[in-house]
Parts: structure tokens; C-alpha cells; sequence
């Protein structure tokens, strides 16, 4: 039996805990009110986050959320979207994966989506 890895999504702001494992940011642009290396962080990935296009039009509101994730994951279903989703989840070499984020939200948030993509992943 194949034991899938644990893959969580948390705030930034939040204190690190033991069971984080490999702690990847996932956000475009560094959080605000943190200096770069301040944070417990094992490496940062912009390049899987969406388009400043879908970001702009979802903007948030969880009313939107369900398209949002569609669009998202139609933007990484792309051959350089599909290489950098197995960048981040070669990452953890099979331990666990925390996601960050700045987002207030994180359970309406493209690390919601991003964590449900990787947990898919072989």
C-alpha cells in the first residue's frame, strides 16, 4: 500500500510547526512585512502561482472561487505549468510539504488549489 504524503497550506505569518516538513513559498511576490530571511523557508516558487490576469479577476472573493480554480488549474495544464507542479512536489522527496502564502484566505486560495494538484501527483 502506497502512503500518499502530507501536503498543508498555511499562512506565512504563522509561526513554523514540526510536522511542516519542506516549507515552499508559493506566492508571486514576497509578503509584506517580512525581510527575506526571517522566515523558516526551504525554497520559493513564483512561477507556479496564476497569471497576474486570473489574479486580478478573482481577486479574492470566494464567491469566485470555483472558477477561479478551474482557470488556475487550465493554466497549469500546460507543459511549462505540468514542469513546475512536479518542480515544487520533487521537492519534499516524500516527506511532508507545506505551502505558504500571504493570503488571509487560504482555503479560497491558489495554494488550496496547488496543494489538491500535488497530492495527485505520483
Amino acid at each position: 500500500m502506497t502512503r500518499k504524503r502530507t501536503i498543508r497550506v498555511r499562512r506565512v505569518y504563522d509561526e513554523s510547526a514540526a510536522g511542516d516538513g519542506v516549507r515552499v513559498l508559493v506566492d508571486r511576490l514576497w509578503p509584506r512585512g517580512i525581510r527575506k530571511g526571517a522566515i523558516d523557508l526551504d525554497a520559493w516558487h513564483k512561477d507556479v502561482t496564476p497569471s497576474a490576469g486570473l489574479r486580478a479577476w478573482f481577486g479574492h472573493d470566494p464567491a469566485k472561487f470555483a472558477e477561479f480554480a478551474s482557470r488556475y488549474r487550465a493554466e497549469l495544464d500546460t507543459d511549462a505549468g505540468r514542469a513546475e507542479l512536479e518542480r515544487v512536489g520533487a521537492l519534499s522527496g516524500g516527506r511532508a510539504l507545506t505551502l505558504l502564502t500571504a493570503t488571509k484566505d487560504v482555503e479560497h486560495s491558489h495554494a488550496a488549489v496547488l496543494a489538491e494538484l500535488l497530492r495527485q501527483l505520483p
